[in-house]
């Protein structure tokens, strides 16, 4: 096999299909178990497709997607994590395989579900594991590792080997041969990811543990079958036929209680043996991994990493011909479960005794030369491993058990649990693995995975999504452009003139003004705004981009300066008149007025000391602020707008304000520019969430941005003390979400309630 993989290149060789399965219990404050019933805020935890239930209501069970590499499966369960434990009210996920504090099993409420007979048969099956394992053993979590080489791949192998079978068989026999490969080294596995070294007495008090002690989840004492079962990995029809056996002789209620540290996968997970017989082998489930206390997501990255290169490993290892190869590799996996810290493990290899870190140091030096030669990028995952065998005091089991015995079991977990809960919080605003995609697109995805549907990103650089809920699907552009509104009404939005000319019609006030096509024309007419406040405008834009705001009027210099930077931006720039006031940006959303922010534009406060350009440089360190609408706010930008702005304040980037002077780089107020924003929802008169729907209305909008220059907030004055500067076809929901002060108004779940996809 190896001379097959070395006709292969890398980027063959890393391709594949990866997927993550997480267990974690909720828990108190006091680190008892958790007694309230699933979050409803999650919705239907039968089909839900990332966040159901385990075995109990307090059991959760994460669930990535299928993705082409192991990393961006972790990034995703890292997100599901953070999604998961925001959510959550005075509870914590439990960061540890073994059970949490659990003195009464009547305690414990089984899973129950309400969706016939597929809840009936979930319901069903857990009662009989709690009859026959013990509530207690049922709430061990892990983390199940599902992974497949790339269709592509095994073709290639298949071409390759020049082999006569038929593809299915050949590719069947691949995954076999992995599963009995699997079987004879998980010892590896066991001391390199377990971390179940302790246990609280509540769970049991015959179980113990020593210094010696790896995984107790992987011991007896953990989630096992009654007795070792050895299933026939000659064929799969023999393999099929043992499972049947198990389960006719009453060792098993269904394939699913065959507890393997691997398990074949069909397409059919309904029928899982008829499916493997007529479908052949999917993917491999791999079980033998204990969650990692000291990773958020219960894994790390480099762990996931070496599982795929050992899963390519494995297959260029020959196989023994030892008889008792199952029996020997139990042995193995018991004793490395109980005494793998041991200095001198022993264990067997066909038949004669090996030193664990003897046998286990030969084997990743082989995995190294391995890598070298087919050129793959798994050195930092092997410097990983390799340290955690030369030392085991370095293993996940040797760090727990020194972190209990330093705080004791409990009090050492929850640590663990509240500090990744506040790591989860420090960043709630960004979503793990999609942080190249703008905020509001970030935040629509997280209230679509929250609750239930299922995402796909289409177009990374154009924020382009696919929204799946049952047999319906949407397709979102940044957050906000969806199929509720048309493409004329889009069209009339971003025509500034058409906007104001359908406003007007509709009795909205707007600003006065005129369209110029040509710089000379506009300047012609510089007598007619040359003594009052005007706005410098191009027809089309978004963001704020190229407008120039004099709100006593300017010199011609300055004028045509404006002029110049709009005509930059469209062929067609408008001046109109300056409305006093404040600005307010109001969200509708279905017509419904989901947020008011008003945008403070960017500014600085002066210190006496530092430059305008300093402190611009200063206040961009705040790690809300980024670029690309990634984060909530923007960074500071000083550009020929800002430099305009500052020059009519007798300013300029290398001035030094005053103590405590606040200095204003621009007049328009857009949080794409630097500003700063703040929820004004509960403040602004009511009349004017009317006025803004009305203008929403008049274009055909469900969606959109709505400026409003407001004098008074507090009055609704009907003789035009405010007008509406704009409508915005695309508007930012992240200003709404995280505002520099004020509450989330929830604006990603108000577009997912408007297209049908949330109640």
């Amino acid at each position: 096999m190896k001379k097959i993989l070395k006709q292969c290149s890398p980027y063959e060789l890393s391709q594949g299909n990866f997927g993550l399965e997480r267990e974690a219990l909720r828990v108190q404050d006091n680190g008892e178990l958790a007694v309230s019933e699933h979050p409803v805020i999650f919705g239907d935890k039968l089909n839900h497709p990332y966040i159901t239930t385990d075995f109990a209501e307090s059991q959760l069970e994460l669930i990535t997607p299928v993705f082409p590499t192991p990393a961006k499966a972790h990034e995703f369960l890292t997100a599901l994590y953070d999604i998961t434990a925001l959510e959550l009210e005075n509870e914590w996920l439990w960061p540890q395989s073994m059970p949490c504090i659990v003195d009464d099993e009547t305690q414990v409420t089984l899973a129950t579900y309400n969706h016939g007979p597929n809840g009936e048969s979930a319901r069903a099956y857990r009662e009989h594991l709690a009859q026959r394992y013990g509530v207690k053993k049922q709430l061990i979590s892990g983390i199940h590792f599902n992974f497949s080489f790339a269709e592509p791949l095994l073709q290639k192998w298949y071409q390759l080997s020049e082999s006569h079978l038929p593809y299915q068989t050949f590719k069947d026999n691949v995954y076999l041969k992995l599963v009995r490969q699997y079987l004879r080294y998980r010892w590896l596995l066991v001391y390199l990811f377990g971390a179940t070294s302790t246990l609280h007495e509540s769970y049991c008090r015959e179980c113990e543990s020593d210094e010696h002690t790896v995984s107790l989840r992987n011991s007896s004492c953990g989630y096992q079958n009654e007795t070792p079962l050895y299933a026939d990995y000659r064929s799969l029809s023999a393999y099929v036929a043992s499972v049947e056996k198990f389960m006719h002789d009453g060792l098993i209620y269904s394939p699913k209680e065959f507890y393997n540290q691997i398990r074949l996968k069909s397409k059919n997970e309904q029928q899982p043996l008829t499916s493997l017989l007529h479908d052949g082998v999917q993917y491999v489930e791999m079980r033998t991994i204990d969650i990692n206390p000291f990773e958020k997501a219960g894994v790390a990255k480099v762990d996931l990493e070496f599982l795929q290169l050992f899963s390519l490993f494995l297959l260029t290892i020959p196989e023994t011909t030892y008889d008792d190869w199952q029996e020997e590799a139990q042995y193995n996996y018991q004793q490395v479960a109980l005494r793998g810290r041991v200095g001198e493990c022993e264990l067997l290899h066909d038949g004669e005794a090996v030193s664990l870190q003897v046998w286990g140091q030969a084997l990743v030096a082989k995995m190294q030369t391995f890598n070298q030669e087919l050129g793959l990028a798994f050195a930092d995952a092997l410097k990983s491993v390799k340290s955690r065998i030369e030392d085991p005091s370095t293993t996940y089991a040797a760090r727990i058990a020194r972190l209990v015995k330093q705080h004791g079991y409990v009090k050492a977990h929850m640590i663990l649990a509240k500090n990744y809960y506040a790591q989860a919080q420090e960043q709630a605003y960004r979503l793990q693995g999609f942080e190249h995609l703008e905020l509001s697109t970030q935040i629509l995805l997280r209230d679509a995975i929250k609750h239930g549907i299922e995402v796909e990103v289409l177009d990374e650089t154009d924020n382009f999504i696919a929204l799946k809920k049952g047999d319906k699907i949407e397709y979102v552009q940044q957050a906000t452009k969806t199929s509720l509104d048309s493409y004329s009404t889009v069209l009339v939005m971003e025509n500034k003139v058409v906007t104001k000319t359908v406003l007007e019609r509709a009795n909205i006030p707007v600003p006065q003004g005129q369209v110029f096509q040509e710089i000379s024309q506009a300047q012609s007419a510089y007598e007619q705004f040359a003594h009052r406040g005007f706005v410098v405008k191009p027809k089309s834009t978004n963001f704020g981009l190229g407008i120039s705001i004099f709100t006593h009027g300017c010199d011609l210099a300055d004028y045509t300066k404006a002029l110049e930077i709009a005509f930059a931006h469209d062929h067609d720039v408008i001046v109109e008149a300056f409305v006093s006031g404040k600005e307010y940006r109001f969200l509708i959303i279905n017509q419904e007025v989901v947020g008011v922010l008003h945008r403070v534009p960017a500014n600085v406060l002066g210190n006496g000391e530092m430059s305008i350009r300093e402190l611009v440089a200063q206040k961009n360190l705040d790690p809300l602020r980024g670029v690309g609408y990634k984060t909530p706010l923007e960074k500071i930008k000083l550009d020929d707008s800002a430099r305009l702005f500052l020059a009519q304040q007798h300013f300029n980037f290398d001035s030094i304000p005053s103590q405590n002077q606040v200095v204003y780089l621009r007049e328009n107020s857009n949080i794409s520019t630097g500003g700063d924003s703040l929820d004004f929802t509960d403040l602004i008169h009511p009349s004017y969430f009317e006025v803004a729907k009305q203008a929403a209305a008049a274009v055909q909008a469900n969606i959109c941005g709505v400026d409003m220059m407001i004098q008074d907030i507090h009055q609704f004055d009907a003789t035009h003390e405010y007008a509406i500067i704009e409508l915005n076809f695309n508007p930012a929901i992240h200003i709404h979400c995280f505002p520099y002060q004020g509450s989330n108004r929830q604006a990603g779940m108000k577009i997912l309630q408007a297209l049908n996809l949330v109640e």
